[in-house]
């Protein structure tokens, strides 16, 4: 199986055996049910269906019911298709972290980021300002200066970087260490920061 459904915790920090602090982000991973197998000679490509997390029944569409029941599983509320996985698998399944990763294993995990509204160019694009705050300088400080000639070609490129929404995109961080694994917590703690809030839900992926 290359990969599982969590849920970020938060943050904190363990000590190696060399005694280093280690920064870690911990994640609630599974478990997760097999809802689907899918097959190259029905549906054109092999997969695996997990689903995770708990969703109330009266809030789910019948369509949606009949799949979960068909499972024979209660209704969830995320469901995320990996490919290229490995054993033997059926509908019906439990996946748990301990099924999947070890730890030492390298793993990406891929997120939402934290939205953060209508930005200038100095926060989204990281652009220094222009000029000193003195010298009868009024309120230019934070802006993004020239966006192109004016005569030729008179219209701005696209692509321009420019004020506007930032965050609130899907991420991976590539190349994360998991450095503990609590299997009866279901609790993952993996090396540096992930993106997205707390409670935010996250897929990890070898």
């Amino acid at each position: 199986m290359p990969g599982i459904i969590g849920k970020k915790i938060g943050m904190t920090s363990v000590y190696s055996a060399a005694g280093k602090n280690i920064p870690c982000t911990v994640i609630e991973a599974g478990p997760c049910v097999v809802t689907q197998v899918r097959t190259t000679e029905k549906d054109g490509y092999s997969a695996v269906q997990l689903a995770f997390g708990e969703k109330k029944e009266k809030n789910t569409s019948r369509p949606l019911l009949g799949h979960f029941k068909k499972a024979g599983t209660t209704p969830k509320r995320f469901i995320v298709e990996f490919k290229e996985f490995s054993g033997d698998v059926k509908a019906g399944d439990t996946i748990t972290i301990g099924d999947v990763f070890v730890e030492g294993d390298n793993v990406d995990v891929i997120g939402t980021s934290k939205g953060k509204g209508f930005q200038g160019v100095v926060k989204r694009h990281g652009f220094a300002g222009v000029g000193e705050s003195t010298h009868g300088q009024h309120n230019r400080m934070r802006a993004p200066g020239s966006l192109g000639a004016s005569s030729d070609p008179s219209r701005v490129f696209p692509g321009m970087r420019m004020a506007g929404r930032d965050g609130g995109e899907r991420r991976t961080v590539q190349n994360l260490s998991i450095v503990k694994i609590l299997p009866e917590e279901n609790i993952v703690l993996v090396k540096g920061a992930i993106p997205g809030h707390n409670g935010s839900t996250v897929y990890i992926v070898k």
